[in-house]
């Protein structure tokens, strides 16, 4: 049976290899030789086609298992200029009128234009490739807040420095930087997301307005030729990145590019669109095609080692962002934007997205406080409901909130128990052109000696950026412990009582249980603007994948922290919570109290 299959799969191998080889003139790898002079072609400006002479020096066989490599000398007059170009990834290359494969490789500051150059076979392999299944890859990262873009690239850091370098006598032979046109983008954001894309193999260039919504998708000028100018949009609408490459082999709808991944990821789901080439910029460091994007006309769905496949007039799944932004200087405005569905890339553009928004509408120094209610709509109905405030010097406060929503899509879209779409994204924000703290002044109980399940009066006084005093009364009932103990009322900001249950746990972190816990726990992020409540005392327990099991029988205890119950060890408590309490306040809340108090006796 597994001799008929073989037999089958090598036959079916075959037939799509013909119909690719059919369509056009194809030279294999084994006939390509040193010395062969042949073509390739580019777009270098104004959308048309330039022809480069190419010169065959060798083929670097096995560079990688199973992966080869045609070296060659490129000569042009454009070339003669600037070297090796970032955005020629993916130019094809002919011998006798024969496509031998894609431009996708060169060395770093040669001084010629040696190119790399992707066998065509390797990129028809691609072909063969499952698109049905998104990459599974979830890192393992504990709950957390805020997530910067620095955070963000120590996480996938492993797939950022995958892109594959070949070391050669020494000297190191790597993929083509690919040019990532941002448009819209204020210079401020700009140069945080150049830091960040440049070390993924980008040539990170602020380009003019370009682009358009996915609503724009006409099928009236579907169509790429080999050679020209292709985009991958990343983000589309009132702000646009997209990658820009060249077309390689087209047949029939099928689209192959650039000769070398993006990030070899598998199956993805990219935008793909028209590009313009407006100029190349030379440069000592890496020159550059400048481009902007146009007319959507398909999706990629695979990202491989030898280059990236899509389909053109497939419909790429975005996700909606839009954002809602009120200050008191402007009226309401509104922001439509679509972002890419990708496990790395989402976060990241979500964090720029709103940090460009608000940069660019709001005063660039001086205090600045941002209240955010937002929604993140999930699949089957559930959603999670991002609100908070924050407030200080300008940048402290963009940052924050931008590193928010940032932590809650990565760890929805990394969630390691199920794939989960993100349908749309909505977020309102309003901005005061003030600080708004409030301290913790102090705080007074009337009774510091209670009996179990009295009531207790509490008042908190705290003082405003401005200096004026607030009070605040609060009814707390004592707990119910045994005569003659003690338990404590601890009055906390967020992060004063996240440090407190850090020391509780033994731990700063924890690895959610199920996708369950995961939404809840992101649905009830503590806030800036609350002041917490909590009553602790001398009661030991376990703490468990992010839940306190107090003054448990020995019996359960054993229970729970056997290995064969516990997928993950429990944590031993010697204080465990018997309530929690929030206020919600003006002002971005500061401060923290512990005050013991005594079950009479």
């Amino acid at each position: 049976m597994k001799v008929k299959f073989s037999l089958f799969f090598l036959i079916l191998l075959g037939l799509c290899s013909l119909m690719w080889s059919q369509s056009s003139s194809i030279l294999p790898l084994d006939q390509v030789e040193e010395g062969m002079k042949g073509k390739g072609k580019s777009v270098f400006g104004k959308n048309q086609f330039k022809e480069f002479d190419v010169e065959i020096l060798g083929v670097l066989r096995n560079v990688q298992p199973k992966k080869n490599i045609i070296l060659a000398k490129l000569k042009s007059d454009i070339l003669e200029e600037t070297g090796m170009i970032s955005g020629m990834s993916g130019s094809p290359v002919y011998i006798d009128g024969k496509l031998i494969g894609a431009i996708a490789y060169s060395f770093p500051y040669a001084q010629e234009a040696i190119a790399g150059i992707t066998p065509i076979s390797e990129m028809l392999s691609i072909f063969q490739e499952k698109s049905e299944e998104r990459t599974s890859f979830t890192p393992r990262v504990p709950v957390q807040k805020y997530l910067s873009l620095e955070k963000l690239y120590e996480i996938n850091k492993g797939f950022f420095q995958s892109k594959t370098a070949h070391h050669i006598d020494g000297q190191t032979f790597k993929p083509l930087n690919i040019p990532l046109m941002f448009s819209g983008f204020s210079p401020g954001v700009f140069k945080k997301a150049k830091s960040f894309f440049s070390s993924m193999g980008f040539t990170p260039v602020r380009a003019s307005p370009s682009g358009q919504s996915l609503e724009d998708f006409s099928p009236s000028d579907i169509s790429l030729r080999e050679g020209d100018p292709v985009g991958v949009q990343f983000v589309s609408g009132d702000l646009n990145v997209s990658a820009v490459g060249t077309a390689t082999y087209v047949h029939e709808g099928k689209v192959l590019a650039f000769g070398h991944p993006m990030y070899n990821l598998g199956p993805v789901n990219y935008a793909m669109t028209k590009a313009e080439v407006i100029t190349v910029v030379p440069s000592v460091s890496s020159s550059f095609k400048l481009a902007s994007t146009g007319k959507l006309v398909g999706s990629f769905s695979q990202d491989r080692h030898s280059g990236i496949y899509g389909e053109l007039k497939k419909m790429p799944d975005f996700i909606p962002l839009n954002v809602e932004m009120m200050s008191g200087k402007t009226e309401k405005m509104d922001f439509k934007m679509e972002v890419v569905e990708d496990k790395i890339l989402t976060p990241s553009f979500v964090n720029l997205v709103l940090q460009n928004i608000l940069i660019s509408q709001e005063r660039s120094i001086g205090d600045l406080s941002l209240a955010v209610s937002g929604q993140i709509y999930l699949e089957n109905g559930r959603n999670v409901q991002v609100e908070d405030l924050f407030s200080g010097q300008y940048d402290t406060s963009v940052t924050n909130l931008s590193n928010l929503f940032a932590s809650v899509v990565y760890f929805l879209v990394n969630n390691g128990f199920k794939d989960l779409s993100i349908h749309r994204i909505d977020v309102k924000l309003r901005a005061f052109e003030q600080v708004k703290f409030s301290y913790l002044e102090k705080v007074w109980v009337d009774k510091y000696e209670v009996s179990p399940g009295e009531r207790m009066s509490l008042k908190i006084f705290t003082r405003d950026f401005r200096g004026d005093l607030s009070e605040r009364e609060v009814g707390l009932r004592a707990p119910h412990l045994p005569a003659g103990s003690q338990f404590y009322l601890v009055v906390a900001d967020a992060q004063s009582l996240q440090k407190l249950e850090a020391s509780q746990y033994k731990s700063p972190s924890f690895m959610p249980r199920n996708l369950t816990q995961l939404i809840r726990i992101l649905s009830h992020l503590r806030k800036n603007n609350r002041i917490y409540l909590k009553m602790i005392a001398s009661k030991p327990g376990l703490f468990l994948k992010g839940e306190e099991m107090p003054n448990l029988p020995p019996t359960m205890k054993s229970m729970f922290s056997s290995p064969r119950a516990a997928s993950s060890s429990p944590t031993d408590i010697s204080q465990s919570t018997l309530g929690n309490y929030q206020l919600r306040v003006p002002n971005v809340f500061q401060g923290m109290a512990m005050i013991p108090i005594q079950i009479k006796k």
